[in-house]
């Protein structure tokens, strides 16, 4: 693991979340990428978080999914050093970046249900999450 990967605060885990959510279909979006600055730039969670960060989480994230138990090695820090009750916040945002380019892909799709059994998310708030997510990015 690399020095960066054992020093990511919590909001680092958030943004981490939201990266492997964009790169679990091997493709990262534009609207993605957006939605994931958008996120950093907006929530109060992020308000004293230093947005250049991201390139470090990133580059720690791809790192970490090369490896054969990478996505373990995420979710684990994740359960390190988020706090319990920003795990929904986690998921909600994990929603939001799937959901940003108007279409939920398989692979999204199973990383979102492992990552509601890594973090412990009720299903009825799961869904409601979920719900959430869709009804923000859905068009005319």
């Amino acid at each position: 693991m690399t020095e960066d990967a054992m020093s990511l605060s919590p909001q680092d885990s958030l943004v981490a979340i939201m990266i492997v959510v964009s790169a679990s279909d091997e493709t990262i979006r534009t609207s993605e990428l957006v939605t994931i600055q958008r996120i950093v730039n907006h929530l109060p969670v992020f308000a004293d978080y230093d947005d250049d960060r991201i390139a470090t989480v990133s580059r720690t994230v791809f790192d970490l999914l090369e490896e054969e138990d990478g996505l373990d090695a995420i979710f684990g820090l994740v359960r390190e050093t988020l706090p319990e009750k920003l795990f929904e916040t986690a998921y909600a945002l994990a929603c939001d970046v799937a959901a940003a380019d108007g279409t939920l892909r398989e692979p999204e799709l199973r990383l979102l249900e492992e990552m509601r059994y890594e973090l412990n998310i009720d299903r009825l708030h799961g869904a409601a999450i979920e719900r959430g997510a869709r009804a923000r990015h859905l068009t005319l």
